[in-house]
């Protein structure tokens, strides 16, 4: 591997950070023919090695990928270049898009581009479903595995952690009794880092998460949003298997209909914006912060206390990253060797499927519907829509959306740009 020096690296990722639009795929992609192509930092082989190892982690792929790509240039000083400057656009852009939402939110003009979007976004998203779906259903068990998702998720309202470790296991055993794997001697013959290395890295890692959640809980309390925020969004970063579309249906489930920090319109509003912003799209859940600590305030001004969540919610969402990495990287050959894991991940893909179509469904909902329905029977419970209160308007602009991006493979800022023509026109008409 070339050796590169700090400051050139920071040029790289400050070009990578600039140039991360498009999703994961999009972003991995600007990665690999900067890193490789372009520069010949890092071989082809090593650097499917590094998204292979990212894969087998919670968290956004893309980000821990480039994370893991600073760190190989310049152990943990590179990481958090690259990491960081990963992150920093995508926070940048959707702070100032919250911002400009709650302040104009009333002028009809904002009001018809975030109407035009969200139907857009629900093709995107079933998008991405089909992607999803044609790469991870190899076969029956897969397929099983992802409509059981979708049942336990939509009729009956089971936690996404549940969902994802049941996965995990039903996955393990599946692999250990009806696949043969390779013998695994070679994995055997690698030597394993110091102990004691990993110790100190997992400890301060862990330390740098779990400060915030100290401080708010001793500053304001365990009844504070900052808290709540905090508490909630860990757990997520410990569960994000199977990107970032199965994370945000565990995300919109629980701060729509749990904590009441935005309204299911708003959830949409919030991917829309980190749809067109650089970053990861897991960034979304800065929206989240942002909004539930403008609305439910523990400081006297709210828009203070909302960039404080959008902070703390950050802050959550990325730090357990930068833990995995450093602390797991030395062990990466190793991970990679042990079949448990990639039995574990194709089975948890799958059952992403799942998830994923559930976000589908509860997005059009809300996006479409403007009433719906409450069914709370014994162990079922899920949400319907009222058919007679369809706003046929936004499945115009949804049926648009979808016709561009599967007949004419429309890119994702034209779908966005056109539909939101049309939300503004439906908004200044109606």
């Amino acid at each position: 591997m070339e050796k590169i020096t700090l400051k050139e690296q920071w040029k790289v990722w400050s070009y990578v950070a600039a140039h991360s639009f498009g999703g994961p795929a999009g972003q991995i992609a600007v990665i690999h023919k900067l890193v490789v192509e372009d520069k010949k930092l890092i071989s082809e082989e090593r650097f499917l090695h590094a998204l292979n190892f990212c894969m087998l982690l919670p968290g956004p792929e893309a980000q821990q990928l480039a994370t893991y790509m600073g760190w190989l240039m310049n152990r943990w000083r590179g990481g958090l270049i690259a990491g960081g400057l990963f992150i920093l656009p995508g926070f940048l852009s959707i702070l100032l898009l919250s911002y400009l939402y709650v302040i104009f939110h009333d002028v009809p003009f904002v009001q018809g581009i975030f109407y035009g979007v969200k139907p857009a976004i629900i093709a995107v998203v079933t998008a991405a479903l089909y992607r999803i779906s044609k790469k991870s259903l190899k076969n029956s068990f897969y397929w099983t595995m992802a409509i059981l998702a979708f049942i336990a998720l939509f009729f009956f309202n089971l936690s996404f952690p549940v969902v994802v470790v049941l996965s995990a296991v039903i996955g393990v055993l599946y692999g250990k009794l009806f696949y043969r794997h390779d013998s695994a001697s070679e994995v055997n013959a690698i030597v394993l880092p110091p102990l004691r290395g990993t110790i100190i890295t997992l400890s301060v890692w862990s330390f740098v998460w779990v400060v915030p959640i100290l401080l708010t809980l001793f500053i304001f309390g365990a009844d504070s949003t900052f808290h709540a925020l905090n508490l909630f969004f860990s757990k997520m970063s410990m569960v994000t298997f199977g990107g970032a579309y199965a994370a945000l249906s565990y995300v919109a489930q629980k701060a729509v209909e749990v904590y009441g920090w935005l309204q299911g319109v708003e959830m949409l509003d919030g991917l829309a914006m980190a749809e067109t912003t650089p970053g990861p799209l897991i960034q979304t859940v800065q929206f989240v912060g942002f909004m539930g600590s403008y609305r439910f305030p523990d400081l006297a001004s709210p828009y203070l206390s909302a960039f404080i969540g959008s902070v703390l919610t950050t802050w959550m969402t990325f730090a357990p990253c930068f833990l995995w990495i450093f602390t797991f990287a030395p062990y990466v050959e190793f991970i990679r060797g042990q079949k448990a894991f990639s039995d574990a991940l194709q089975a948890i893909t799958a059952s992403v499927v799942g998830v994923i179509f559930n976000l589908s469904l509860w997005f059009a909902l809300k996006a479409l519907f403007l009433k719906s329905f409450d069914v709370k029977t014994g162990p079922l419970e899920f949400e319907y829509p009222d058919l007679s209160s369809v706003d046929f308007y936004a499945v115009g602009i949804c049926l648009v959306a979808l016709l561009m991006q599967f007949k004419f493979k429309s890119s994702l800022f034209i779908i966005l740009g056109t539909c939101t023509a049309l939300g503004i026109m439906v908004k200044y008409l109606l």
